[in-house]
């Protein structure tokens, strides 16, 4: 009898463990999980205490702030050594939604307005400076380079590819997907969502942007299959290069002082460029006139002075 129960024991323990284990976000490797009394998983985000709803993307804002987090608090990945590079990250401020705050300050006294994909979209100014609505990114561009290979792919198939990747991997409905061109070896993405056609249910075009360059670019936020793969058609689609491209519902409010500047400078260095063209035409058509009076003289004998046309 106390055998059978030894190995009921097991069977519970070996249960109870599979299932802690199993307490992870998969749509957000920078979070802390942990099981409750009814054995409800429960995951908060990585140097906060916003909890996480790991059926969707996470916000690019609480990505960027969980990713600011220090890496001493990162040992719960069990990756201790892990380097991030950080480039063009800052330590955003977050709505209790997820969303960015419309303005953005760095540790001293800069402060400037971002769109909803955290991009800038005014100059940077004091603690003064008043941004208004959060103004939506409602079009995103993404434009990539696939690596070099003797035989292009077939449009449709690269098509199907990717859109298929978009709605499954990221969870964005077709109906945002709204072109996906290709010419070897370039691939266009368009992806466009007005305020007023998402829901509450829809995942945001920013986060899905953020989502996937971070996959490209071998540092994925998903906590398992963390290397993306790509198959067209049996063959694998290996990206190289990836810009984006946001445009807001709104234009951008950039000093226009400072367009102004930039445009002085063109216009100096194009009047500078044309007089020195000048310059040189007139010494070339000088020179070529002294050449033809001294072929003259020659065949005439003449002696005469120099011109001064």
């Amino acid at each position: 009898m106390e055998p059978l129960l030894g190995a009921l024991l097991g069977l519970i323990l070996a249960v109870a463990s599979s299932a802690q284990d199993n307490c992870t976000c998969e749509t957000n490797k920078w979070t802390v999980c942990a099981q409750d009394g009814s054995r409800n998983c429960t995951c908060m985000l990585v140097g906060s205490n916003h909890r996480v709803d790991c059926s969707t993307l996470t916000s690019k804002c609480l990505l960027m702030k969980a990713e600011m987090t220090p890496l001493k608090e990162k040992h719960f990945w069990g990756q201790p050594h892990v380097l991030l590079d950080i480039d063009g990250i800052y330590n955003p401020d977050c709505e209790d939604s997820g969303v960015f705050k419309a303005r953005q300050c760095n540790q001293t006294d800069t402060c400037w307005c971002v769109n909803t994909a955290g991009v800038r979209r005014t100059e940077k100014g004091d603690k003064s400076l008043s941004c208004g609505e959060l103004v939506r990114t409602s079009w995103i561009y993404i434009e990539m380079k696939h690596q070099k290979r003797s035989r292009a792919f077939n449009v449709t198939n690269i098509e199907n590819a990717l859109r298929h990747l978009f709605e499954s991997r990221y969870k964005l409905h077709p109906k945002f997907i709204t072109a996906v061109k290709y010419k070897s070896p370039l691939i266009r993405i368009h992806l466009i969502q007005q305020g007023s056609e998402k829901s509450r249910c829809d995942v945001d075009i920013a986060d899905v942007a953020y989502y996937f360059e971070k996959d490209v670019k071998y540092d994925s936020v998903f906590h398992s299959n963390r290397t993306l793969t790509v198959s067209v058609n049996g063959d694998a689609l290996d990206i190289e290069k990836i810009r984006i491209y946001y445009v807001d519902e709104k234009p951008p409010e950039f000093c226009m002082k400072q367009l102004a500047a930039g445009f002085s400078a063109v216009v100096t260095v194009v009047t500078v460029t044309a007089g020195f063209g000048i310059a040189v035409l007139v010494i070339l058509r000088q020179l070529r006139i002294r050449k033809y009076e001294k072929i003259e003289m020659k065949e005439t004998g003449e002696i005469r002075a120099p011109s001064l046309q």
